[in-house]
């Protein structure tokens, strides 16, 4: 059943229950020969957590949000508490809020501000939910662009900036226009998305726009985000000063004797691969690091100033729980913040077992562990990898995410699904899920579906409004009801299913190759350029996408394909942005990475290639690398080097 089913039949079944308990009270009597009494109080029901909604909104200094708390209880139920919650804004220099109502205001930025950021909070009954609102300066930043905190853009992972308006199509299609602007020089590989926060006051360095890298050598990077200059800072969470043991090192892999983890899936370090995320309302950049100390292998949950790369508390948190191997897991999905609290993913590397797929919770503000949840615990493998895609949610407080092949039994190992998760302040349960009909022989053949990443479509017409769109290494298309994930709950069509399954919205096969990547969301309109194929898009029709596709003129991008971003001024001056990593056996030399742009309304047309100007070839690339658009610029990670792209004098 879907979960609003499975509340209905707890509460059905707790009434007949009681009405039955009272039934035999009158019968009976209260002195009956089996030594009764009165029947026992019904179990109190408690609120566990408030989740208020929307998350992450945007406004303008000038704009209004109205926001919503929901209470969910441990007996299953929820409620709207947005009138009895008290609101309140962390930073009222940014937004007020009503502390009745739940209505934020912006209030006007001052000092050349381009964006402000608070938390808003409602709490009842001593429990408390939050959302993080940024207000853009409409004056100085008409174009309402906030920044770049998550990987992909935001919580459904969309990849869209839709506030870009220096970059038009006719002027990075132009010649000489665009291309190569600078180089920032880096220490170990950059799988992690950049990410970009504008106007940071640097200690003793003034403000700046600033990106933000890490690498797989376990260090950070805070570079200026419009001009070559020195790292504005640089930490090594290696030093015992991030909360690292004397003689901390990153953990090595490839082929043969002599690493740490034989396995040339990532190479030559292992240290910083997920995405990190960033809450700009305190200035904290939360990231997981992977270390070596004296023979010990350790993941760290770190939480930096993004000011100064110094250590803020609580960080930083070692990441375990019983049957979790720290030289056996690895995180590849990037890091998800929502509603006060930090998620983070775990797979293996090159399935080294036993590993399985986890998920942990962690308090923002506390740093306590309040949940570790385990995908496969009766069984084998399915961890969730995704090609580092994060882990996607909605303002209900729902998480989605896709497993790696494994295991599966209904409910129990769940290897090879798409899966609903909530967090009820103590748990993170599985809420729904669904499970394709060739289950079996994905995981036989290593066919995962999770390689690819989810992407929650916004609100759609017809009879699904909320849906998302995943497609792994079997190339099928999944169009799947968030709400319930599968017609009359079949979760799984073991039999007679007519090689297809027919109880998701939409299945389609054959259309695209396999993904190792993610697709992007515009206008509208679905992207997705998977392994040996070209970038193809499809139209949303009532909440189903149309086929055939329409195709680019690209000669195609080879393993592991690319995951798009997309540039606009709202729906219009649409550019689709992304990286050929140019990927080849990581025994062999890599290639420089390539940066594509297609015009988003016309993928046929390829606007910029980088690989055309001699001056503008990027480092050596980097699998499921995934570009950056923030303010006129673009950013790609490499192998040695941040790349800055961007409209030239």
């Amino acid at each position: 059943m879907a979960p609003s089913s499975w509340r209905s039949a707890r509460k059905l079944s707790t009434l007949v229950i009681a009405t039955c308990a009272l039934l035999c009270v009158a019968a009976c009597g209260s002195n009956s020969s089996s030594g009764g009494g009165p029947p026992p109080p019904p179990p109190t029901v408690t609120l566990e957590t408030v989740v208020v909604s929307p998350q992450n909104p945007v406004i303008a200094d000038n704009g209004a949000q109205s926001f919503t708390a929901t209470g969910h209880y441990s007996d299953g139920s929820t409620q709207d508490l947005t009138s009895s919650a008290t609101w309140s804004s962390t930073n009222t220099s940014a937004a007020t809020i009503n502390s009745s109502t739940g209505h934020a205001t912006g209030v006007a930025l001052g000092g050349g501000q381009s964006a402000g950021f608070t938390s808003i909070k409602a709490t009842t009954s001593g429990v408390t939910g939050v959302s993080i609102l940024s207000v853009t300066n409409h004056a100085s930043n008409p174009s309402g662009f906030a920044g770049v905190f998550t990987q992909h853009n935001d919580i459904g992972r969309t990849g869209q900036n839709l506030s870009e308006t220096a970059l038009t199509p006719a002027l990075v299609g132009t010649p000489g226009k665009f291309g190569k602007k600078f180089v920032q020089a880096a220490d170990g590989f950059i799988y992690a998305q950049p990410l970009y926060v504008p106007n940071v006051a640097i200690s003793g360095k003034g403000t700046h726009n600033v990106v933000f890298v890490a690498t797989e050598n376990d260090s950070v990077y805070a570079f200026d985000a419009d001009a070559s200059m020195a790292a504005l800072w640089h930490a090594n969470l290696l030093d015992t000063a991030h909360g690292a043991g004397s003689g901390a090192a990153p953990v090595t892999s490839g082929s043969g004797g002599g690493v740490d983890v034989d396995c040339h899936d990532l190479i030559p370090m292992l240290g910083v691969t997920s995405t990190p995320v960033i809450d700009p309302s305190t200035g904290t950049m939360y990231v997981e690091a992977k270390s070596k100390e004296s023979n010990a292998f350790i993941h760290r949950l770190h939480a930096l100033d993004i000011t100064t790369g110094s250590e803020k508390a609580p960080g930083p948190m070692v990441i375990s729980t019983t049957g979790f191997d720290a030289l056996k897991h690895n995180e590849r999905p990037g890091l998800l913040l929502l509603n006060g609290m930090i998620y983070l993913a775990y797979a293996s590397q090159c399935d080294n077992t036993p590993y399985h797929g986890w998920i942990f919770a962690y308090d923002a503000a506390t740093f306590t562990q309040k949940a570790a949840f385990n995908e496969s615990p009766n069984g084998r493998m399915g961890g969730f990898w995704m090609s580092g895609a994060g882990i996607a949610a909605d303002s209900g407080g729902n998480l989605y995410i896709a497993s790696g092949n494994g295991d599966f039994s209904p409910t129990a190992d769940l290897g090879d699904t798409i899966l609903k998760l909530s967090f009820d302040g103590t748990n993170l349960s599985l809420s729904d899920y669904f499970t394709p009909f060739d289950q079996n022989s994905l995981d036989q053949s290593d066919i995962d579906l999770g390689s690819g990443g989810v992407l929650l479509l916004p609100d759609q017409p017809g009879g699904h409004a909320h849906e998302l769109v995943q497609a792994g290494k079997e190339g099928t298309i999944y169009v799947v009801d968030r709400d319930q994930m599968t017609a009359g709950n079949k979760h799984y069509c073991s039999s007679n299913c007519n090689n297809t399954d027919s109880q998701i919205v939409e299945e389609l096969q054959s259309e695209i190759d396999q993904m190792w990547s993610s697709p992007a969301y515009w206008n509208g309109k679905v992207y997705f350029w998977s392994t040996n194929d070209v970038l193809k898009v499809f139209s949303l029709n009532s909440g189903q996408l149309a086929v055939p596709p329409t195709l680019s003129n690209s000669s195609g991008s080879p393993y592991p394909g690319s995951t798009p971003s997309i540039s606009s001024n709202g729906n219009s001056g649409g550019i689709v942005w992304a990286i050929d990593s140019n990927y080849q056996d990581p025994d062999d030399p890599l290639g420089a990475a390539v940066l594509h742009a297609f015009d988003a309304a016309n993928i046929t047309t390829e606007l910029y290639n980088s690989s055309t100007v001699l001056s503008d070839q990027a480092g050596d690339g980097v699998k499921f690398t995934v570009p950056t658009v923030a303010n006129g610029k673009v950013y790609i990670g490499t192998q040695t080097e941040l790349d800055v792209y961007g409209l030239l004098p």
